[in-house]
Formats: C-alpha cells, structure tokens, sequence
C-alpha cells in the first residue's frame, strides 16, 4: 500500500469486499416506490454494485453516479456500461460542492448507501443535497451511525494516541462522522426537507478470518487512518494489532456496524 491522494480507493479489492454494504443496499431499493422511469443520482456510487441493483428497478430511467473517487468510478464504469448502455452518467464530484448543473438538473431521487458518514459537515451535505432534487422529489439513504463501528474505533484512537504511530496523528480528525437520529431529523428540517423519516438499527457483521478482516480494515473502514503513516510497515503494524485484538473477541473478527436510514421530501411548490 502506497501513499496516495486520500479520495481515492483501491476500487477493485473494494468491489469484491463490499458484500455487507450490497445487501444493506438492495433492502433499501426494495423500499423504493419507483414507476421505473424516474432520474435517480446515486451519490457515493462506488464501484457500482449496488447501483446495478438500482438500475434494474429503472428499466426506461437513467442515472447519474457520483463519487469523488476517480478509481471507483472507473470501477462502475466498466460494471455497469456492458449491462446498462446509455442509462448512467458518471460524474466526479464531491458532495459538499456538486451543483445540479452539473448533473444535468434536478433528479427524482438521491439514493445513497454507505457514503454519508465518510463526510463530517452534514449540514452543508444537506443543504447540497436538497438542492439536487426536484420539488416533490425525495432523498432516500442509509449510512453509517450512532455507535457504529464503536468497539474497533476505540481500540484505533487508543493506538494511534501512543507510540509509535501518534506522532503523525498529532492536530489531525477522522473524517467520518457517524451521526444520530435526532441530529439528522434536525439537520434536514433546517434545510427545507419535509415527510422525514429515520432509524437506526444494529447490523452486526463477521469476518470469516483473519485474512479477510484485515484486508477490510485496510481497504475499508481505516484507510484514511493508514493515510496518515508513512510506510507500509507503520501501516501494517497497525492493522496487524488490530486483527490480533479482534481475533481475542467473542466471536472473533465482528465488525459491530450500526446504520442510519434516512428520506425526506423536498416541498413542491405551490401552483
């Protein structure tokens, strides 16, 4: 593992990890009241797997994938292009900045999974969000939240506080935020959301091994803590003492994940 720009991921190992965040997704698209012709942006695409789901539910609609990872996109592009010819554009952006202009519009719905908690400013996230979306259109997503991932992000703060791997952590902050329910009912009524609806639920995930769940935890959940060292030792001494400790737990390698669903409604306006 090289250092290299933040955004980016390693998208192939992530397109073939990603099994838990795929079936939290298709329960989400189950929910959807779709026609099948609508214009859906899925924000933080990744690598397309869930977006492929998503897209079979669209037979005469389109998307618009978005992610900030060129990688990941190169990812989706070569999924999806084959099976869905000219029913996604693929769009680079960050979610705190994208316009709809550059989308080609307002959209029916954003859809999202697993991306929200990857960005610590929900307010302007938000107040983003709201203007990619048509009056009368929705917001539908599930992210990471309350005490996800708690039991793992302790034991990494408690590392990365001692040596030998504080001294690059000094002054910097996690990028994730892993928010509540009643933060995000605020947060979106602040904005203009209306009809808004939230729940959290635990999802307890289990790692076969200690191959694969160290393999997740570098390429997943702590890579932008790896970011931060400066050698591939550094890393994977890190990640090394977090599978040994994981390996101890009952049952061992379980990833303690919590997910936020999230929908709001943007108001029509009034004829």
């Amino acid at each position: 593992m090289t250092k290299q720009d933040v955004n980016e991921w390693n998208a192939s190992v992530y397109h073939r990890v990603s099994n838990p965040h795929v079936g939290w997704g298709a329960a989400i698209i189950e929910s959807l009241d779709l026609r099948g012709d609508e214009v859906v942006a899925d924000v933080g695409c990744g690598t397309g797997r869930v977006t492929a789901q998503l897209l079979e539910r669209l037979p005469a609609g389109r998307v618009v994938a978005i992610d900030r990872s060129a990688n990941m996109l190169d990812e989706a592009r070569n999924h999806l292009e084959p099976r869905f010819p000219g029913q996604v554009r693929f769009v680079k952006a960050d979610l705190l900045t994208v316009t709809p202009d550059a989308i080609g519009g307002p959209v029916d719905l954003v859809f999202s999974t697993a991306t929200f908690h990857w960005i610590r400013d929900h307010d302007t996230l938000f107040a983003n969000l709201i203007q990619l979306v048509r009056p009368g259109g929705k917001v539908v997503a599930q992210c990471g939240g309350g005490p996800n991932l708690r039991r793992h992000v302790d034991r990494v703060e408690e590392m990365i506080s001692e040596p030998p791997f504080g001294q690059f952590f000094t002054g910097w902050e996690s990028p994730k935020f892993y928010a509540d329910e009643p933060g995000t009912r605020q947060r979106m009524a602040a904005v203009g959301f209306i009809e808004i609806e939230t729940s959290l639920f635990p999802a307890p995930t289990f790692m076969p091994d200690q191959n694969a769940f160290s393999e997740f935890m570098t390429n997943v959940v702590f890579r932008e803590h790896l970011h931060q060292l400066p050698d591939d030792l550094l890393r994977q001494q890190l990640i090394s003492e977090l599978t040994e400790r994981a390996a101890q737990d009952a049952p061992p390698f379980e990833l303690d994940y919590w997910r936020l669903n999230l929908r709001g409604s943007r108001p029509s306006i009034a004829i």
